[in-house]
């Protein structure tokens, strides 16, 4: 079955992509829970005028996503924790750290959803590095160090 997504899903597209997916998969969730559209032929025409309306906006976004990989590249976060004697964190650095840490070290508003740790947190103090994902098919990967306070 093809469907055209209304919004980003993780591991199968964003928006307006048309993707295939079984059936039970987008009768049963996907169209229920408005997160797709069948890909009938008008709804195919209609998904390729949005996609013309939305050409110019995304190039402007994109141009800001690749500016903004130019400033993180360079960037190393500092996020304190409290520490035990064995080095370990009392409770773990998330995704969450990481974006209150970029706005007020670098006044950078970076969504906390487009963070991405391996493991999902970071548990011991060190250096560590996250993949921020700014915009579709843009990304920068952010090293960050955690400190004992």
């Amino acid at each position: 079955m093809e469907v055209i997504l209304k919004k980003d899903i993780p591991n199968l597209g964003y928006a307006t992509d048309i993707v295939k997916v079984r059936d039970g998969y987008g009768r049963n969730y996907l169209i229920p829970q408005g997160f797709a559209m069948p890909a009938t032929e008008a709804n195919k025409k209609m998904n390729a005028e949005t996609l013309k309306q939305k050409a110019f906006k995304e190039e402007k976004v994109r141009k800001e996503a690749e500016a903004m990989v130019k400033l993180l590249e360079n960037v190393k976060v500092k996020i304190g924790a409290k520490v035990a004697s064995t080095g370990k964190i009392f409770g773990s650095v998330n995704a969450l750290q990481i974006a209150e840490a970029l706005k007020e070290q670098f006044n950078y508003d970076i969504d906390r959803k487009k963070i991405h740790l391996d493991g999902d947190s970071v548990k011991e103090v060190g250096e560590y590095k996250a993949k921020v994902m700014l915009h579709k098919g843009v990304s920068v990967m952010v090293n960050f160090e955690v400190f004992a306070e």
